[in-house]
């Protein structure tokens, strides 16, 4: 999920240079940007960097065990050939 403050930082900024005429209409251009990038961002299949980093460790710990399986494996085929 998003931060809602990076929402409301993007929308602030956007809505903040624009033009001074439309400036008097900051209030409801910044809520309705922070609703359409909500919108459009809740339809990416993003993670946050905590789910992200969590997901990372489970792989690598995944490849070390991997390692190892391949490593007894091929040990254990290098004993059976010699016999």
């Amino acid at each position: 999920m998003i931060d809602p403050k990076i929402l409301d930082d993007i929308s602030s900024k956007v809505s903040s240079n624009l033009p001074k005429g439309l400036q008097a209409m900051q209030s409801d251009l910044q809520r309705n940007l922070k609703t359409g990038l909500e919108a459009a961002l809740g339809k990416l299949n993003l993670v946050t960097r905590e789910e992200f980093d969590v997901q990372q460790a489970v792989l690598m710990r995944t490849r070390a065990k991997v390692e190892a399986l391949e490593k007894q494996l091929a040990e254990l085929e290098k004993m059976s050939g010699n016999q």
